[in-house]
């Protein structure tokens, strides 16, 4: 790290009066987990409908489990959201008999749109067949996905007021909020992704030889190449785009342990902005074998194509291995940053 007051001046907190940091340029979080329990609770037991089979209606909320926040980073606000849900309704029919039944969301997340959610309907097992459960699916589940509608535009416009604040000079940043699917979606710029594989007996430090193979990757990301610098050595970023708690000490010779210690290793040579290096390994791996991984940063103006060779990984895991780094890191990366 910097010495004191020799650092980027970017990411320096002036001092003042709220103390806040100035641009908005630091990564700040809100944890909205509970706002959005009760929230989904309200808009859910809301929920009613009424057609010639009858009138059903949530009664309680069963299952409510996930966690929510809101992120600030140079003046653009990010939603992380992650909830299953179950809940229970009452039909009752013209008659005036009462039959009950569930609703179950899996996925309410960031990740889906609202059209996207699975939302699923049915009787309790105890419950006979009943024009009712028709209703439900018929409109039943148009209204709950309206609801849960509802609840991310809230999260996104009323909850997030205070998020970003007034910059160094007293002006509100005009700086939307961001949509991250759209950000990647509409992207001019193509993502290409290579890889080649080879294979060759490598010596573990035990002194047992093993199969190795090795694999390259390419991919561009929309920032620049000392910001996607930062993203694969911050600790502080690293744990956001992989959501869990993590170690990274970004000099050479420091280590790392991230995704609830599945990957640890340390990096070997650090080129600001340009070139990254590391000794890398699962945990499943043999005892003391790493992977060499490098990253080449390469700045394409108003992109950044970042190169992957990965060497040394044990015969059989290939695939795994490289699906891991897409999955968890680069589209981790993209979907959480815009980039």
């Amino acid at each position: 790290m910097a010495k004191w007051g020799e650092g980027d001046p970017r990411w320096i907190v002036e001092e003042r009066a709220d103390a806040t940091n100035v641009n908005n340029w630091h990564w700040t979080e809100r944890d909205v987990s509970a706002w959005s329990s009760e929230r989904l609770r309200q808009l859910l037991l809301a929920v009613r409908v009424e057609g010639p089979e009858g009138v059903c209606e949530v009664t309680d909320v069963s299952k409510l489990d996930g966690e929510a926040s809101i992120n600030n980073r140079k003046g653009k606000l990010f939603f992380f959201y992650e909830f299953q849900l179950k809940a229970n309704w009452l039909g009752t029919s013209c008659s005036g008999v009462k039959y009950r039944g569930t609703i179950d969301v899996p996925n309410l997340s960031d990740e889906n749109d609202e059209d996207d959610l699975d939302i699923s309907v049915s009787l309790c097992k105890d419950q006979p067949s009943t024009p009712l459960l028709d209703l439900m699916k018929r409109s039943g589940i148009k209204e709950v996905r309206m609801v849960l509608g509802q609840y991310v535009h809230d999260l996104k416009s009323d909850f997030s007021q205070g998020m970003i604040l007034p910059t160094a000079d007293g002006q509100k940043p005009s700086t939307p909020v961001v949509n991250k699917k759209k950000q990647v979606k509409t992207s001019k710029i193509q993502i290409s992704s290579e890889a080649k594989s080879s294979s060759s007996p490598a010596p573990c430090p035990t002194g047992v030889r093993i199969q190795t193979c090795s694999f390259s990757l390419k991919e561009t990301f929309l920032t620049s190449a000392d910001e996607l610098y930062r993203t694969f050595i911050n600790q502080e970023f690293v744990q956001v785009f992989t959501r869990s708690a993590g170690t990274v000490d970004g000099r050479r010779g420091g280590k790392f342990q991230l995704l609830d210690g599945s990957v640890s290793g340390e990096f070997s040579e650090l080129v600001p902005d340009q070139r990254i290096e590391m000794r890398w390994r699962f945990r499943t791996w043999p005892n003391d074998h790493y992977a060499t991984i490098s990253l080449e940063l390469v700045d394409r103006g108003d992109a950044t194509e970042l190169k992957l060779e990965c060497r040394g990984v044990p015969a059989g895991e290939e695939e795994t291995t490289r699906e891991g780094w897409n999955r968890f890191y680069f589209q981790a990366i993209k979907q959480t940053f815009g980039y």
